[in-house]
């Protein structure tokens, strides 16, 4: 049980530790700190995402449990929403209005903590 528990928070500190990293005041300053580790090394921006690995373990220890799966499918989903938005605006330069206007409009203080609402309990419930 005391196992248990430590994973989750072990889970809950990888996610707040991402969320550091990525936290800003819009989606496209996001992308800029996010473009700015991708720009050093790709491997560099996916070691940023521990995350990641921490599903794909997951998905080892509980046998493929379907809320691991939902789990790296919703990570892996994260990360290449994240590269197709940064090579639309920073390798294409070319932006659609609404686009422009989603990437400008200013994120709420609990934006970036929604996933800590939604990956937990299905850490909780893959481990559980």
């Amino acid at each position: 049980m005391e196992v248990f528990f430590f994973l989750l928070l072990f889970y809950i500190g990888l996610e707040l530790f991402e969320i550091r990293w990525q936290k800003a005041d819009t989606m496209l300053q996001m992308l800029v700190r996010i473009h700015e580790r991708y720009e050093k090394s790709i491997f560099y921006f996916l070691l940023l995402h521990p995350t990641y690995y921490f599903a794909i373990w997951l998905i080892l220890q509980t046998q493929l449990s379907i809320p691991s799966v939902i789990l790296l499918f919703l990570k892996t989903v994260d990360i290449a929403t994240k590269l197709v938005l940064m090579q639309q605006v920073f390798e294409k330069k070319e932006v659609s209005p609404q686009l422009h206007e989603m990437l400008m409009t200013p994120l709420e203080q609990w934006m970036p903590y929604i996933g800590l609402a939604v990956y937990p309990p299905l850490v909780f419930w893959a481990l559980y």
